[in-house]
């Protein structure tokens, strides 16, 4: 089956250009992209302040949208979601451990949602990783433990905060091929300097395009990948 994926941190939806929170604006873009299973960073959950912002935009695009919260924002969930034209058949939370703190860096609490879907049957993995190195090593320990204990086609995808030649990245590029084989930068969207986002497979997946678009909605470029899996 042939299936057009996409990451794109849409920074709770705030227009880069604008600076103005714009649900729709995020909905348009996935739909240019026609993207079909979408991984989504930097999402704020329903409130008292606020919908659900991943449900309002799989409800613009009459998808299914799967909120997965990783911090508590000033009183409003965040974290990320999968926005899906196809149906999963189960969707769960993975925490990253905290790291120490032990240093000066500013880190939060970081998750992985993990979705299983059948007919073709693969795993789906999604993520934010942060800023700070031991936030980044434990989220590659975390991701590791998973990808080693998953039996089927795998997807990793998100907003590292790393670029390809990060040597942190490299215990998951040692089993997941990158879906991009230019040299595209995604962050931030309006002249961007570094490629921080990513779509990863594993090796019995073929990439049969990938892309990242010239496209200014949040402050990051959507990346996305048309995908055969069997």
């Amino acid at each position: 089956m042939i299936i057009n994926f996409m990451t794109f941190n849409i920074q709770h939806c705030k227009d880069y250009v604008k600076k103005t929170i714009d649900i729709k604006l995020m909905a348009d873009t996935i739909k240019k992209c026609d993207g079909q299973i979408v991984g989504l960073n930097e999402v704020f959950g329903a409130s008292e302040a606020a919908p659900c912002q991943a449900k309002q935009i799989a409800d613009l695009l009459q998808y299914q949208g799967f909120f997965v919260q990783s911090i508590d924002f000033r009183g409003q969930p965040f974290g990320n979601a999968l926005v899906t034209k196809f149906l999963p058949t189960s969707v769960e939370k993975i925490p990253i451990p905290d790291p120490i703190p032990d240093t000066d860096e500013y880190y939060e609490t970081r998750s992985i949602i993990k979705a299983r879907f059948h007919n073709p049957n693969f795993t789906l993995l999604i993520s934010h990783f942060g800023l700070a190195k031991s936030e980044q090593r434990n989220a590659v320990q975390t991701i590791m433990k998973e990808i080693k204990a998953i039996k089927t086609p795998i997807v990793l995808m998100g907003d590292f905060n790393m670029v390809p030649d990060d040597p942190i990245m490299l215990p998951i590029r040692s089993l997941l091929k990158d879906t991009l084989g230019k040299n595209l930068l995604s962050f931030p969207s309006i002249d961007p300097v570094r490629k921080i986002d990513y779509i990863l497979v594993s090796p019995d997946i073929t990439v049969l395009e990938a892309d990242i678009p010239d496209l200014v909605a949040s402050d990051h470029r959507p990346h996305t990948a048309v995908l055969e899996i069997k």
